[in-house]
């Protein structure tokens, strides 16, 4: 949020594994989603969307940790019946295989992952050979 409440349009966040900056760039609906989240809270600003129980050593509010979002996805799927394992990663991956599905070059999502070929990116988001192999079929050239 900036000084006057609205929703950032877009956000930086460093990879863990890569070190690498990336901007996230907020949809419309996720803006509003935030909002709707956040309405009716006056405290400061630039504070993590969801907050862990736990404080900074400073007495800082602190974001939720991988695993504790991981626990409250995997608990939510299990209240609605899904019996595989989900967490954070689970829905990256997830995101990748729609975007791909709904005709998102595989060479945007390879750089979105920051792979370093299509391959791996197809590979990680769950595409396999049999559906590799129906492109030709249903081209039929």
């Amino acid at each position: 949020m900036d000084e006057k409440g609205r929703i950032a349009k877009e956000y930086y966040v460093r990879e863990k594994k890569t070190r690498k900056k990336k901007k996230i760039t907020f949809s419309p609906n996720v803006r509003k989603t935030i909002e709707d989240y956040l309405r009716g809270y006056k405290g400061f600003l630039s504070r993590p969307l969801f907050l862990s129980a736990k404080k900074t050593k400073n007495g800082d509010d602190r974001a939720i940790s991988r695993e504790q979002a991981w626990k409250i996805l995997s608990g939510a799927a299990k209240r609605i019946g899904i019996t595989e394992s989900i967490g954070t990663h689970t829905l990256r991956k997830t995101f990748g295989y729609h975007a791909y599905h709904s005709g998102v070059p595989i060479e945007y999502l390879q750089e979105l992952f920051n792979h370093v070929e299509p391959r791996v990116t197809l590979r990680y988001i769950g595409i396999m050979q049999e559906e590799l192999d129906d492109i030709y079929l249903k081209l039929n050239l």
